[in-house]
């Protein structure tokens, strides 16, 4: 299959690159790498998104283009949906992305059921950004300084900066290799982690009075409600890397988090330790994800939601 991507990039001359919505740093490490790869190839290409580019993610190499317009398929010959197991997490423009005449998926969620024709798949892959490394070392493409700052970024964000069980010995391989063209793992962890504005920290101080443990089950929750982000003036991006905290205390095998998004809506996060499989969680209630790393929708009160999930829990 990586060989009829390469043909479809060689013959291709427009691309559109998308990701996944509430946008994080493998969707976006990924995004940029593939669109300065494509340039730097004599080709046309755009990354759209539907949401906006969180703020510690905004010095990666070439963040500045990015757009948020409306989808029009009739300009692009090629598109590629990045780390999204389905179609419709790219949000509203799936409708219009779906029409371009070529489309490529490039992804690692074990729940991703293959909704392209053109695809690179492997759920054992730390991150979209490994794969497209991968897919980079096939091509012999010259790998620039921006391009590997972007796809270090994309694996050190989905590997918990090399923490999670994903981390095998091509993980840290390809990041070796990136430094070496020039990624600089200093300077881009502390724009990823040591950024923070004011407002997230106070809203991580609410947020940590919600904090339940039940250390019999090995599990822990945080709840994010609309009351914490008016409270802090924080916004939901600001919620990025609540879910690992309950994660780190002994004892607990899973963390969650319950994020508010409508009067009765919530998302909910999981993470999980050694073999724990939260993927299964997530997939009882529509989601998915990896085995350690899971999110779903739910819809409800808060106390009864939090009952079904216990529920799902401790059937897993």
């Amino acid at each position: 299959m990586i060989k009829d991507i390469i043909a479809a990039v060689a013959s291709g001359k427009r691309f559109l690159i998308t990701a996944h919505v509430r946008l994080d740093g493998d969707a976006l490490g990924s995004e940029l790498a593939l669109c300065r790869l494509l340039s730097d190839l004599g080709k046309e290409a755009v990354v759209c998104n539907q949401d906006a580019t969180p703020g510690h993610y905004r010095f990666l190499p070439g963040a500045e283009r990015i757009v948020h317009d409306p989808v029009r398929p009739e300009l692009y010959d090629v598109g590629f949906v990045l780390d999204c197991s389905e179609l419709e997490r790219v949000g509203e423009i799936a409708a219009d992305v779906a029409r371009i005449p070529t489309l490529i998926n490039i992804d690692h969620h074990v729940s991703n059921g293959g909704f392209c024709a053109l695809r690179l798949l492997d759920p054992k892959a730390s991150s979209t950004g490994e794969l497209l490394y991968r897919l980079m070392r096939e091509m012999r493409a010259v790998m620039t300084g921006d391009i590997c700052t972007n796809l270090y970024a994309a694996i050190l964000t989905d590997t918990g900066g090399f923490r999670y069980s994903s981390t095998r010995q091509e993980t840290l391989r390809a990041a070796g290799d990136l430094v070496k063209g020039g990624a600089d793992p200093q300077w881009i962890s502390e724009n990823i982690y040591e950024s923070d504005p004011p407002a997230k920290l106070q809203l991580l101080a609410r947020v940590l009075e919600t904090l339940e443990m039940d250390l019999d089950l090995g599990i822990a929750s945080m709840t994010v409600t609309e009351e914490h982000l008016r409270q802090t003036g924080a916004s939901m991006e600001h919620t990025d890397g609540f879910i690992d905290i309950p994660r780190t205390v002994k004892g607990i095998n899973i963390a969650m988090l319950y994020t508010q998004t409508g009067a009765k809506q919530f998302k909910l996060s999981l993470r999980s330790k050694g073999r724990v499989n939260v993927e299964k969680i997530a997939r009882r209630f529509g989601g998915g994800g990896h085995i350690n790393a899971a999110a779903c929708r739910i819809e409800g009160d808060l106390e009864t939601i939090k009952s079904r999930v216990l529920q799902a829990v401790k059937e897993t």
